[in-house]
């Protein structure tokens, strides 16, 4: 796939809000990687702008995920339960998700954003439980919801933090920061798993997913720097979390709401 110089440099700067969003959120970046590729930079394939917002997303959430474990965000026998549950699912969902038609794809992740979307706003005053863990009571919850989050990240081809951090947070009761830290490791290994079935299928734009995920570096560092400052005003930033699904939601809603007709 050919692409001009300046969607290279859109492709940089796109990376830079998707690293940011990530170490602000942990979730966020593969919602905004996907639309930003298809309408900020251009790609014109769905499924190309998919697979390759997957690798960057997937390499970028690594980066983040080093940020947060320093500052003690990451619960690791939580993060590493619902990974391991999680990336059988997103080899699954994604080998599905690529025999579906891209603006269809489009539309039907933006539908499932703007659920998520609302149920955090409805939780967004939850504080949750310091120093929770992943004990034997909560393994069944905590594999299932790994499980299923993973099958919904591959068949849309993204990291799938937006649904692990709501997702970490039901199963565990663990505070939002700890969520945002400790999903990291599961937006990688998804993200990854994704990224390898698209590639395999030829639909990575390896040129385009290397800038992204330069521009995705620094912004990165910033959001993590932000998220430690919002997480001690209580219910922030679930509500900027929250926000930021329901408006990116509503926007690719409109923009797809054609692929049904």
């Amino acid at each position: 796939m050919f692409l001009e110089p300046l969607q290279y440099l859109l492709g940089a700067f796109s990376g830079s809000l998707v690293g940011f969003t990530l170490g602000l959120f942990g979730g966020g970046g593969s919602i905004l990687a996907v639309p930003l590729m298809v309408y900020v930079v251009g790609v014109p394939v769905a499924h190309v702008a998919i697979g390759t917002s997957a690798f960057a997303v997937a390499a970028n959430a690594a980066s983040n995920l080093i940020a947060h474990a320093r500052k003690g965000n990451v619960i690791w026998r939580c993060a590493l339960m619902y990974t391991a549950a999680g990336i059988l699912g997103a080899f699954v969902g994604s080998s599905i998700g690529k025999a579906i038609d891209g603006d269809k794809l489009l539309f039907l992740f933006a539908i499932l954003m703007l659920v998520v979307g609302v149920l955090m706003f409805r939780g967004r005053g939850n504080p949750g439980i310091p120093g929770a863990t992943c004990n034997r009571e909560k393994a069944p919850k905590v594999l299932g919801y790994g499980a299923l989050t993973g099958a919904f990240s591959g068949f849309f081809g993204i990291g799938g933090g937006f649904l692990i951090v709501p997702g970490l947070v039901a199963s565990t009761g663990m505070p939002i920061l700890n969520a945002i830290g400790s999903s990291l490791v599961a937006v990688t290994a998804f993200g990854l798993t994704t990224a390898l079935s698209y590639a395999f299928s030829g639909l990575v734009d390896w040129p385009l997913a290397a800038v992204f995920i330069g521009g995705g570096v620094l912004g990165g560092l910033i959001g993590a720097r932000v998220a430690g400052v919002l997480a001690n005003r209580k219910g922030a930033l679930n509500t900027a979390f929250a926000g930021l699904i329901i408006v990116v939601a509503i926007y690719m809603a409109i923009r797809t709401a054609t692929a049904f007709a």
